[in-house]
């Protein structure tokens, strides 16, 4: 499946599964979306390109996926997917410069390229190239990781908002520890996949900066590359003060659910502490010797059961002095 983007008097019309063999020259974006080996020949055709495979896509090596290949620029990054739902994760898409026409691929929908589309369907200069669609895909990406991260921000307040909240307001309901601890992974996990994207988004921003010298790009677009190599350093640090702030976060969590336990700890072994002494003058009356001075008495068993309340109230009320409890 692919889409071809041709530029009209002022918007670009788009054309879902246009005949292999009829592909428009003038096309300046080709988006590849899970191309058959077809779809994959008629662009190489096209285009004069080489169209990498999903395998190639996820080399790891910055030369695997920043090259210049036959006078065309091939970038990869790695973009989000699914941000707003309980399973992120990210997609390798390959941008690819030939000429004055763009080429993407991808296996899946990071929801910057619809908004893209629609953007473009609307409203486009009629000298729109490869490059300017290129340079707004970047431009949605970084503000895409930039409203998950603020997101994200809020999200991790509102977790540590939960954590310190006065003592006072934790009775009454019990802390759904184990939940906090799910969100605070998953914001974890989130930031860390953000951090990898734009580390990536960054890399093919250096990458254009340093081979766009011998090409001659209009004074606007180098200015908008070097206010995104901004936003990306910006964001990359937010992220890392995001991940900061979730490592404490936790480490809080945890500290806060040992005192918990601890509480728990201390409450038993001090119930331990007050009913040992009674149940040490029950023992000693419950022996069954024939003889001892106090079966016969007939006030032994209320005195009895006197010692042995006043055993458990003074041990409580010393650590009441001692402020233990």
């Amino acid at each position: 499946m692919f889409s071809v983007f041709v530029p009209a008097e002022f918007s670009l019309k788009k054309a879902v599964a246009v005949d292999l063999a009829a592909l428009p020259e003038n096309a300046v974006w080709i988006d590849l979306v899970k191309p058959t080996a077809e779809e994959d020949k008629a662009v190489e055709r096209l285009a004069g390109i080489v169209v990498p495979t999903r395998e190639d896509m996820q080399e790891i090596e910055i030369s695997s996926r920043l090259y210049i290949e036959n006078g065309a620029r091939y970038m990869t990054a790695m973009l989000m997917c699914h941000s707003d739902t309980d399973m992120p994760r990210t997609t390798a898409v390959t941008f690819i410069l030939a000429g004055h026409r763009l080429v993407t691929v991808r296996y899946d929908t990071p929801k910057p390229f619809p908004l893209v589309e629609n953007k473009l369907a609307r409203s486009c200069s009629p000298s729109i190239s490869g490059e300017m669609v290129l340079m707004e895909l970047l431009d949605a990406v970084i503000d895409r990781c930039a409203d998950i991260l603020e997101r994200c921000g809020a999200d991790v307040d509102q977790v540590s908002h939960d954590i310190f909240e006065p003592v006072s307001q934790r009775h009454g309901h019990a802390k759904l520890y184990s939940q906090i601890l799910i969100e605070i992974g998953r914001k974890g996990d989130l930031v860390s996949k953000i951090r990898e994207s734009l580390v990536s988004i960054g890399r093919v921003v250096t990458f254009m900066s340093a081979v766009m010298e011998g090409v001659k790009w209009s004074k606007d677009m180098r200015e908008q590359l070097k206010t995104m190599q901004r936003d990306v350093g910006s964001l990359t640090d937010h992220a890392s003060y995001l991940s900061s702030k979730i490592t404490f976060t936790l480490d809080a969590m945890l500290g806060v659910v040992n005192l918990e336990q601890n509480n728990i700890i201390k409450l038993f072994s001090v119930m331990a502490v007050v009913l040992m002494p009674p149940t040490l003058i029950a023992s000693i009356y419950g022996m069954n010797f024939r003889k001892m001075p106090e079966l016969e008495w007939a006030h032994g068993y209320p005195m009895a059961l006197i010692m042995m309340l006043a055993a458990a109230i003074l041990p409580y009320l010393l650590f009441r002095w001692k402020k233990w409890l």
